[in-house]
Formats: C-alpha cells, structure tokens, sequence
C-alpha cells in the first residue's frame, strides 16, 4: 500500500517559507556569499590563513572551532533529553544508522575515490580520510532546517562519536594499507591515535551537548517548559545559523589561496564528492522508507549517512601528511561541495515530505 498522502491540513510549502526569518529564507544565498567570501579573503590578504591557524584546538583552528561550538549550541538546546528513550529503543534506526556509517559510507568513498582518482594518490587518500569521518557536527543543522527528528539526530551523533573513537584509526588502516594490498592496488599509512580522535570528539560534541542539556534542565526547572520553548529558545536560534556562516567563512578563508590556485584539481576532487552524497543521502532515504520510518527519522537518517566531519578530516590529513598536501587539499574541498548540496537536500527533503509521507 502506497504511504503516500493527501494532507488537506498542511499548508504549502510557500506558506511555511513565508514563516521563516529572512535569515532563513535566504539560506543558500548567504551560504554562497559565505563561501564566497572566505575564498577571496584567503586569496586576497597575504598570510592570512597562517594567522587564522596559529592557535589550534583539537588539531582544529580555534576561529572554526569556536564558530562550530557556537553553531551547535542552540540545536542542542532545543533537544528534548526526555524524550531520547523513544530513539534508543528503535533498533530499526540505531542499526541501519551504523550499517550505513561504519560499512557502507566507508566503502562507497573508497570505491569512488579508486575509480575518480586512481591517478592521484594524494587526493585518492585524502578522499578515503573524508569517507572514515562520519559527521558530529554539521549534520545537527541541515537535521534541523530539514525538519528531521532532534532527539533521533542527537543519539545517532552520539553512536557515531563512540565509533569513531573505535573505528576511525582502525578503518583508516584496513581502507589505505590492508584492502589495497588484497586488491595488488598501492597503499599508505595513517597515523593518528584514539586519544586525538577522543579529543575532537570531546570538544565539538561533548561541550555543546553538556551546554545543552544543562540549559534545557535548568531553564525548565526555572521557568517552565512553555518559556523556555516559546521564549528563550527562538532568541538564542539564530546563532545557529551565524555560528555556521562564520565557520564557513574561516574555513574557506584558511585554504582559500590552494582552492582558488588549483581549479582543475578541485573539479577532480569534487565529482566522486558529489556522487558520493548523493548516494549516501538517496540510498539512505530509500532505506528509512523501505523499513517503515517516519519522515523525521529518515531525514535524520539520511543527513547523519551523507554528511561527514570535515573538521576530523583535515586535522587528520594536515597533521599526517602537511598543510600544503594534497592530502589536506581533497579535505578541505570536502565542505566546499558538502555544504550546498547539503542545503539542496533540505529542500529535496521538505518537498519528500509533502509528496511521500503523512505528516501529523
């Protein structure tokens, strides 16, 4: 039987987007100017880049460290922890999540990565470090602006995180010296220890998730649930989205003068990348519909397979293989073809939602 429904109590799409803020609104415009004009300044002043990652936490730049903090904050303040039972008890999600992350995304990249680039081991490399790192951070986002299920997206990024501790350095051994070997193909080595990974985690989950939880708690606690959701939450909502402009802004900047100096290289890197996530995101969201999920849950499932942590993945390459490696050059173009094909996929989702499935 088709799940498709005639919804006579659910306003057009337009009339939900003329709800939303003009900051909202105008999403994809602010993100390219945003990318935009981290490029230029990183071309444009000389040094640049240099002093924006002279101070490093977690392998990371602090400016991006701090604009990413800022960014996942406010979502998961709105998070409701109460309700985090009803995630951990659908095994559907919870296992589909992790076949999909820690096994499939892995070996989707790697084969792309082969097929795309198996002439350039640097950028082939630095594709199959991308593919290990399965996203914590930015995935909050495009969740959230898709409309997709927080509570689920906070327990599958938590998982995630706890198999990336365990798995990353142990998969980024098997997919660059073990698995090529087998296949008579060359390899390399990575080195990276779990107390780094460990680490990463810990400050871009760990502090805004605790922030989180202990603003929802005690602001509840204080004042009730209905100010808090109806008054506290839509002030400090907006720093979501300018946490995640100002980090794409630094983060363009920092590797803006090696994009913009190797065009034809990024137009190399970039296509696996985008057949890449639109497999992961379309396999994914087939996936939550084949199983029985609702339209949150797949969009929460499909966002948490597609995206990937960046910020993981070029401290990795960087500290690895050097900062002016094409290594750290196929991680960098990563969010550089992430990010508005992410923000395409929101909407791809929003209109899923309207034409596939019975929204309450």
């Amino acid at each position: 039987m088709s799940t498709r429904t005639t919804i006579q109590d659910d306003p057009p799409t337009s009339a939900v987007v003329g709800r939303l803020s003009r900051l909202d609104q105008l999403l994809p415009v602010w993100i390219g100017l945003a990318m935009v004009a981290g490029l230029l300044l990183g071309r444009l002043i000389p040094g640049l880049n240099s002093a924006l990652d002279s101070v490093t936490i977690g392998g990371i730049s602090l400016p991006i460290a701090v604009g990413l903090l800022i960014m996942m904050y406010p979502v998961l303040a709105k998070v409701r922890y109460d309700r985090l039972d009803t995630v951990t008890g659908d095994r559907r999600l919870l296992i589909s999540s992790l076949v999909l992350n820690w096994l499939v995304g892995p070996a989707v990249m790697f084969a792309l990565a082969w097929l795309f680039l198996a002439d350039q081991p640097a950028y082939r490399t630095g594709l199959i470090i991308v593919g290990l790192a399965r996203c914590i951070a930015m995935v909050i986002i495009w969740n959230d602006l898709a409309c997709g299920d927080r509570e689920a997206a906070a327990v599958l990024v938590a998982l995630n995180s706890v198999f990336q501790v365990v798995a990353f350095g142990l998969l980024g051994w098997f997919y660059l010296s073990v698995l090529p070997g087998w296949l008579g193909l060359p390899g390399t080595e990575l080195t990276i220890s779990a107390w780094d990974i460990a680490r990463n985690v810990l400050i871009f989950l760990g502090i805004p998730l605790l922030a989180g939880y202990l603003t929802r708690r005690l602001g509840e606690r204080a004042k009730g649930r209905d100010w808090y959701e109806a008054r506290f939450l839509p002030r400090i909502g907006p720093a979501a989205l300018y946490g995640l402009l100002f980090t794409i802004v630094i983060l363009f900047a920092l590797q803006g003068d090696a994009i913009t100096s190797r065009p034809l290289d990024v137009v190399r890197i970039a296509l696996p990348l985008l057949v890449y996530f639109a497999l992961m995101w379309a396999g994914s969201y087939a996936l939550g519909r084949a199983i029985g999920l609702g339209y949150e849950r797949t969009t929460t499932l499909a966002f948490t397979a597609a995206g990937n942590n960046f910020e993981l993945a070029i401290a990795v390459a960087i500290g690895t293989f050097g900062v002016a490696s094409g290594q750290a050059l196929a991680g960098v173009v990563g969010p550089l073809i992430e990010v508005p094909v992410l923000v395409g996929l929101v909407y791809v989702s929003l209109w899923a939602r309207r034409r596939f499935f019975t929204t309450p």
